[in-house]
C-alpha cells in the first residue's frame, strides 16, 4: 500500500517561513525508494535544524547503510523552525521526511539521533507534528518504534517514557541486525503485535527497551535498583562495537546540502575511540578501544567523496585526529594527491602535544592558512593533572611560537569552567597563560598583529567518566568566576586588546546537567517544558533557564528532589546511577579507581603506548585496540585522459 507525500500541502506554506529551501529535499545522493517495493522503513531523525543536522556523519552513515539493501529504505527528517511548526498545526500538515515529504508515522522506525541532550523537546515536537502519541505506553501497532541511538543514548532514562527502544554505541551493525527482526516478525503478520516485537529485540541483548525495566527508589530520593519485568530480558544491555573500520567505508556518497549548513566539506572518520584517557570526555570513554581506519582505506574514501560532492575541502575527523598512527603519511599523500585541485584538508581542533609544523603545512598546503584551534582544558597545571590533560604550559608555548614563527596570526585556545576541585586561581590562571601566548607570539613573530581567542565551556559531568560522581558547579559560581577572568583579561593594558573572550553563561550547563546524569523522573521535567513552548534549546535564542526551572521546580517537588540534588550534589561509590543497567564496556571501579586518582591530582597514561590499565572495554566487548602504521602510502592518482 502506497504512502503519499505531503508536499503538495507543505509547498503552500513555505513561502510563509525562513529558509524554505530546508524543506525540499532533492539533494545531491540523496535516496528515494519505491514504498511498494520495501518491508521495512525507518525515518532517521537528527532533532535539530537542518543546517545542523544534515552534515551529521551518523545520520548520513545509517542512511546509505539501511538504502543499499534490497527491501529497506530509509529517509531523513529534521526539526522544524517554529515558523514552519505553527503553519504545520493550524494546516494538519503532519512531521514528514525531506526525501518524498511521507509522514513519518507511516514508517516501522524512527531512529533519533542524539549528540546532546539538548534535542529532548525537539524529539516531543516531531513526535506530536507526526501524531504520534508522546509515551510509548500509548503506542498502538501501527505506530512507528521510537529508538534513541547517539551518545546521549548511553543513559536514555530521562526520556525512557518517550522511547520503545535505544541502542548505545555503534549503529552500522545495530540498524541491521534490527531490520531483520523487524522484517520476520512482519513477515509472520506481526505475531503478539507491539510487545512481541520489542521482546524479541530485548532477547537478543543489544536493544534497550525502557518498558521492560522498573525503577525502584529508596526514601532519599536514590534509586534501588532497576530490575527487568519480563522473562527473558537481561539484566544489562551492551554497546555496540564495530571493529574492522575498513569494512564499513561509509558514507560513499556524502550528501550535498541545498541550503547553508554548519559544515560544508566532505568528512571522513579516520579513526573511532580515543584512549588518552581525558576524565572529562564522555565521547573518549563511550567509544573505546581505538580502531583506526587504515591510509588506503581514508585514501579511497576521499577519492570517491571528492568525485561524488564536489566538496573543496577535506574533514580528517575523530576524537583526536593528529592521534593517528600515520597522520603525517594521510596529510602529506592527500595534498599531494590533491595539490592541483587545490582540495583543503583540515582537522578539528588539535592536542598541543601532537602538533607540528611539517603536518600543519601539509593541512594548509592546498587551501586557506586559517587560525589553530587547541585545547589546554585547564587553565593551571593543577587542574589539567585533575582532568588528565598531560600538556604542560611549556609545551603550549612552544606550540604557539612554532605556530606564529611559521606565520600563522590567530590562535584559538579552548578551556572549561566547572572543573571538579577548581578554584577561582585555576581560572585566573588562564588570562596568564593567555598572555604568555600573546608575548612568545610578538617575540617570534616581530609582529603585534597577532590574536589570541580564549574560549570557555562550561564543565557537565557526564555518564560513563569518572567524573559521573562529581558535583556540578552552580550557575551563579560559574558566571562569578568568568567575570572575574573577564576583568582580568580586559584589565590588561599591554596585552588585553589581543585577546578575544568569549564564554557561554553557566545557565544552560544546568539543564545539560540536569538531563544528562538524570533519571525517569526527569521526563516530567521534559514533557512540561515542551508544553510551554520549550523548543531549540541549544540554541541560545531559544533557551529559556526560567522555562526549565520553574517546570522542574514543579514536577520533581512529588519526588522530593531538586534540580540542586541532580546537579550540584556530589555522587558515593554506593549509589545506583541511573545507566548502571546500560554496558559501555568500562569496569565501574575502574572508574570510581580514576575518579578518586583525579582528587589525588595522579595522571594516567594513554594505554596504547603502555600496559593496559583494566578499564574492562575490550575483554568486555571482546575488541582489542586497532593501530598502524600499514607502512603504505598514499601514491598520487593517475590522471586517466
Amino acid at each position: 500500500m502506497s504512502v503519499d507525500s505531503v508536499f503538495p500541502q507543505l509547498e503552500a506554506l513555505l513561502p510563509h517561513v525562513q529558509k524554505p529551501i530546508q524543506y525540499v529535499g532533492g539533494e545531491l545522493n540523496s535516496t528515494v525508494k519505491p514504498w511498494e517495493s520495501c518491508d521495512v522503513r525507518w525515518a532517521l531523525m537528527y532533532p535539530d535544524a537542518y543546517e545542523v543536522g544534515l552534515p551529521n556523519q551518523g545520520v548520513q552513515i545509517l542512511y546509505e547503510v539501511l538504502n543499499e539493501q534490497d527491501g529497506v529504505l530509509a529517509e531523513r527528517t529534521y526539526s522544524v523552525w517554529p515558523d514552519l511548526e505553527a503553519l504545520m498545526r493550524e494546516h494538519g500538515v503532519p512531521q514528514f521526511t525531506v526525501d518524498s515529504h511521507r509522514p513519518v508515522k507511516a514508517f516501522d522506525v524512527l531512529g533519533v539521533s542524539f549528540s546532546t541532550e539538548l534535542g529532548y523537546t525537539n524529539l516531543l515536537t516531531a513526535l506530536d507534528l507526526a501524531g504520534i502519541p508522546l509515551e510509548a505506553k500509548d503506542r498502538g501497532l501501527d505506530d512507528p518504534i521510537v529508538l534513541a541511538g547517539g551518545h546521549a543514548a548511553f543513559n536514555p532514562e530521562p526520556i525512557a517514557d518517550f522511547l520503545d527502544a535505544a541502542v548505545i554505541g555503534d549503529g552500522e551493525q545495530a540498524v541491521l541486525d534490527m531490520t531483520r527482526i523487524i522484517r520476520e516478525w512482519k513477515a509472520e503478520g506481526r505475531p503478539g503485535g507491539r510487545e512481541e516485537v520489542l521482546l524479541r529485540l530485548a532477547k537478543t541483548g543489544a536493544v534497550y527497551i525502557p518498558g521492560f525495566y522498573d525503577v525502584e527508589y529508596l526514601p532519599d530520593g536514590r534509586i534501588a535498583r532497576v530490575v527487568p519485568n519480563r522473562s527473558g530480558v537481561p539484566w544489562r544491555v551492551s554497546k555496540h562495537t564495530v571493529m574492522d573500520l575498513d569494512e564499513w567505508p561509509y558514507p560513499k556518497q556524502p550528501l550535498v546540502p541545498l541550503a547553508e549548513t554548519v559544515h560544508e566539506r566532505m568528512s571522513v572518520e579516520i579513526f573511532r575511540g580515543c584512549t588518552r584517557g581525558c576524565r572529562f570526555c564522555q565521547a573518549g570513554m563511550i567509544t573505546r578501544p581505538v580502531r583506526e581506519r587504515s591510509i588506503t582505506g581514508i585514501g579511497d574514501m576521499v577519492e570517491k567523496g571528492l568525485k561524488a560532492t564536489g566538496f573543496e575541502e577535506v574533514g580528517l575527523l575523530s576524537l583526536s585526529s593528529a592521534d593517528h598512527s600515520e597522520i603525517g603519511d594521510i596529510a602529506k599523500g592527500l595534498a599531494d594527491r590533491y595539490e592541483e585541485d587545490k582540495i583543503g584538508l583540515s582537522l578539528p581542533s588539535t592536542r598541543v602535544d601532537a602538533f607540528n609544523i611539517d603536518l600543519a603545512n601539509e593541512l594548509t598546503r592546498n587551501g586557506r592558512r586559517s587560525g589553530l584551534t587547541f585545547a589546554p582544558e585547564g587553565g593551571s597545571e593543577r587542574i589539567r593533572k585533575v582532568i588528565n590533560k598531560m600538556v604542560s604550559e611549556d609545551d603550549l608555548i612552544r606550540t604557539v611560537a612554532t605556530a606564529y614563527g611559521n606565520g600563522w596570526r590567530q590562535v584559538k585556545l579552548y578551556f572549561m569552567c566547572g572543573l571538579p576541585t577548581e578554584t577561582d586561581e585555576d581560572v585566573l590562571q588562564i588570562a596568564d597563560m593567555a598572555t604568555k601566548v600573546i608575548a612568545k607570539g610578538r617575540e617570534v613573530s616581530k609582529s603585534n598583529d597577532i590574536r589570541c581567542t580564549v574560549s570557555i565551556g562550561g564543565f557537565v559531568p557526564k555518564p560513563h567518566t569518572p567524573f559521573q560522581w562529581a558535583p556540578q558547579l552552580s550557575a551563579e559560581e560559574t558566571d562569578a568566576r568568568l567575570e572575574k577572568l573577564r576583568d582580568k583579561i580586559r584589565g590588561d593594558k599591554k596585552y588585553g586588546r589581543s585577546i578575544g573572550f568569549r564564554y557561554h553563561d553557566g545557565k544552560p550547563g544546568i539543564v545539560e546537567g540536569l538531563l544528562s546524569r538524570g533519571d525517569r523522573r526527569i521526563g516530567a521535567v521534559i514533557r512540561a517544558v515542551y508544553e510551554d513552548g520549550g523548543r531549540f534549546d541549544g540554541w541560545r535564542e531559544h533557551f529559556s533557564y526560567d522555562r526549565w526551572m520553574q517546570c522542574a521546580e514543579k514536577a520533581l517537588a512529588p519526588y522530593g528532589v531538586d534540580v540542586d540534588w541532580y546537579t550540584t550534589r556530589e555522587r558515593t561509590y554506593e549509589e545506583v546511577l541511573p545507566w548502571d543497567h546500560l554496558d559501555s564496556g568500562l569496569d565501574k571501579d575502574w572508574l570510581w579507581e580514576d575518579w578518586q586518582d583525579a582528587l589525588d591530582e595522579t595522571e594516567v597514561e594513554d594505554c596504547r603506548w603502555t600496559p593496559c590499565f583494566d578499564c574492562g572495554v575490550c575483554p568486555a566487548m571482546d575488541t582489542q585496540i586497532q593501530i598502524g602504521p600499514t607502512g603504505k602510502k598514499l601514491l598520487p592518482l593517475t590522471v586517466v585522459k
